[in-house]
C-alpha cells in the first residue's frame, strides 16, 4: 500500500469516527425507544452507570468525573441524579470513611441491560445484510482501534 493510500485509509477512519460520533449524539439516541417500549434512560445519567460498570466496581465522583471529562460538581450534580432516580446508591469507602463511592442498584443495572439490549439490536440492524465473515472481522478491528486509541490517548494525559 502506498503512502497515499495509507493517508487516505486514515482520513477514511477520521472522517468515518466523527460520523459515528454525530450519530450517536445524546439527543439521537435519546429519541430512540427501548425495545419494550419503556421510556429511554437520560443518556447523561447513562454515562455515570456506564462508568460504574465498565470499572466494575464502585466508584467515586472524581472517578466519574475522569470517566466523563466533566469537572468535580457537573459529576457530583450527575451522581445525585443517579441517586435520586434510584439508578445508584452511596455506600462508605472502606479504606477511607469520608469517601463515599456509587454502586449500580437492581433498577441501575435494568436500565443498563436494557440500553445495552437496545443498542445492539440496533447495530444488529445496521449489520443485518453483512456476510458473517464481515460482521466478526469488524468486531475484531473496531476493538483493536479502540484499545489502541484508549492507550494512546490515556498515556497522553
Amino acid at each position: 500500500m502506498s503512502r497515499r493510500d495509507q493517508q487516505e485509509a486514515v482520513a477514511a477512519v477520521e472522517r468515518a469516527m466523527v460520523a459515528i460520533r454525530r450519530s450517536q449524539s445524546r439527543r439521537s439516541l435519546s429519541r430512540m425507544a427501548p425495545p419494550d417500549g419503556d421510556k429511554p434512560i437520560d443518556p447523561t445519567l447513562f454515562g455515570v452507570l456506564d462508568t460504574i460498570e465498565a470499572d466494575d466496581r464502585p466508584c467515586a465522583v472524581n472517578d466519574i468525573a475522569a470517566a466523563l471529562g466533566v469537572d468535580q460538581p457537573r459529576a457530583s450534580r450527575l451522581a445525585l441524579r443517579a441517586e435520586e432516580a434510584g439508578l445508584v446508591a452511596r455506600e462508605a469507602d472502606p479504606t477511607d470513611r469520608r469517601r463515599t463511592l456509587l454502586t449500580l442498584t437492581g433498577l441501575g443495572r435494568e436500565q443498563l441491560d436494557r440500553t445495552h439490549r437496545m443498542r445492539q439490536a440496533l447495530f444488529a440492524q445496521v449489520m443485518a445484510d453483512w456476510p458473517d465473515a464481515d460482521r466478526t472481522e469488524f468486531a475484531r478491528l473496531i476493538t483493536t482501534f479502540v484499545a489502541s486509541f484508549t492507550a494512546l490517548t490515556t498515556a497522553a494525559e
